[in-house]
Order: structure tokens, then sequence, then C-alpha cells
């Protein structure tokens, strides 16, 4: 069975930092691109990073700016981490990670990507 699990977010002041996390089950995840959306009530959801199945290529949102740093590591299952600097009350939303089919290629649109984590709300306060 197929499982993305997230855990990690919460309440933070601005300029903070947080650590999400996902880890991957089920779907032979060693080998597949995985990546982090965000989606603020009423907007659409928005790409945040990326990481291919070998972990060597990463891609950011313009957003960004360096803040940001995606990993992974895969063990018996595969987790996947987002560590982020210098948050800003503009990122806060629900936050997804998401993953897609062997070997695939990353993609910063959401439509490609199959499997989807349960969510973990982010709120920064000015």
């Amino acid at each position: 069975q197929v499982r993305l699990v997230q855990s990690g977010g919460g309440l933070v002041q601005a300029g903070d930092s947080l650590t999400l996390s996902c880890v991957a089950s089920g779907g032979g995840f060693s080998e597949a691109p995985m990546a982090w959306f965000r989606q603020a009530p009423g907007r659409e959801r928005e790409f945040v990073a990326a990481i291919d199945w070998v972990g060597s290529y990463r891609d950011y949102g313009d957003f960004v700016k360096g803040r940001f740093t995606i990993s992974r590591v895969t063990d018996r299952n595969t987790q996947l981490e987002l560590q982020m600097n210098s948050l800003e009350p503009e990122g806060s939303a629900e936050y997804f990670c998401a993953a897609r089919p062997f070997r695939s290629s990353i993609s910063s649109s959401s439509a490609p990507w199959e499997y989807w984590g349960q969510g973990t709300q982010v709120t920064v306060s000015s």
C-alpha cells in the first residue's frame, strides 16, 4: 500500500526555521522523484521544491530564494525533508509532499505528481 506520511509543521514566528518530513512507503520510492507543494486558502497549489530520484538534482520555486533545502534519505523507506529558514508570513499554507512513479522527471506543475501526503499546516506569525 502506497503511503506518504507527513510530520512537522506548526506555528512559528517570522524569521524562524522549520523542518517538514515525509516518509514514503509501499511504492518503490527509492527511485522516484519527490517534491513539496503548498496551498493557501483560496489559492492554487504552488510548487515549493523537488528532488530527483538520484538525489543529485534539486529545483525550487522562485519565491524560495535560497531559504529552503530539500533532501532525501533512503533506508527501508524513503524520507523526504524540507528545511525552511527565514520563514515569512506569506509562507503560511498547508504543505504537501508528493511523489511520481519510478524514475519520472521532476515537474513544477502539481498535475503529474501521482502520490500525495495528507498535508501539514504551517502558520507564520508576523
